[in-house]
């Protein structure tokens, strides 16, 4: 019976092994603490400041002198601090572990998300270019969480998670145009600060 036992945990730390040598597991909860809280920031100045809240798909911003270059210049300092927190995190978490963290599991990571985030980026602005501001936010949680759900094969399950309620939550919001903002910063703001927290408790 005890050596039952013994055959038991050696099967379940080589599974523990390989499970490690095959995703990559330098990510943490942190970064999607951090990164929840840019884009609840972010939705924030957008909506107070730049007076920013698409209500119909052919949407022009009133907001005095402030239009849709501004909203679009501070998503892209969001994305920059998310992925740059994320990035550096990553590394520390790397060095920590004694790993790389540039190496053939991030590789394979990364290009299964380019696919849905450059495809998903170029149709955006396509429909920014012809004025369908309402659908940015529902389309940018859509692609976001294909991303998502590809890295899952390539690190965590519980970003496989996350990729299926950003993708719920994105076809949720092309039926509800005016609450566009709102469930965006649901996605990205609230539902990465819960998975950031329940990340760092697990891992």
């Amino acid at each position: 019976m005890e050596a039952e036992k013994d055959y038991t945990r050696d099967i379940a730390e080589i599974r523990s092994m390989m499970e490690r040598s095959s995703k990559f597991m330098s990510l943490s909860g942190w970064a999607g603490i951090m990164a929840g809280i840019y884009a609840l920031a972010g939705a924030l100045i957008a909506w107070k400041v730049f007076d920013f809240n698409p209500d119909e798909l052919f949407y022009k911003n009133p907001g005095p002198g402030s239009g849709f270059r501004n909203v679009f210049l501070l998503s892209g300092l969001i994305l920059v601090l998310a992925l740059a927190t994320s990035i550096f995190d990553s590394f520390l978490r790397a060095k920590k572990r004694g790993e790389k963290a540039w190496n053939v599991l991030s590789r394979r990571l990364i290009a299964n998300m380019s696919a849905p985030l450059v495809s998903g980026g170029i149709l955006i602005l396509v429909l920014i270019a012809y004025g369908l501001i309402g659908l940015v936010a529902p389309l940018t949680l859509i692609f976001y969480g294909l991303a998502l759900y590809n890295a899952g094969n390539f690190t965590f399950n519980e970003v496989r998670i996350l990729g299926i309620v950003q993708i719920t939550l994105g076809l949720i919001s092309l039926h509800m145009i005016q609450y566009g903002l709102l469930i965006w910063a649901v996605g990205f703001g609230l539902a990465h600060i819960v998975y950031g927290i329940y990340m760092h408790y697990k891992h």
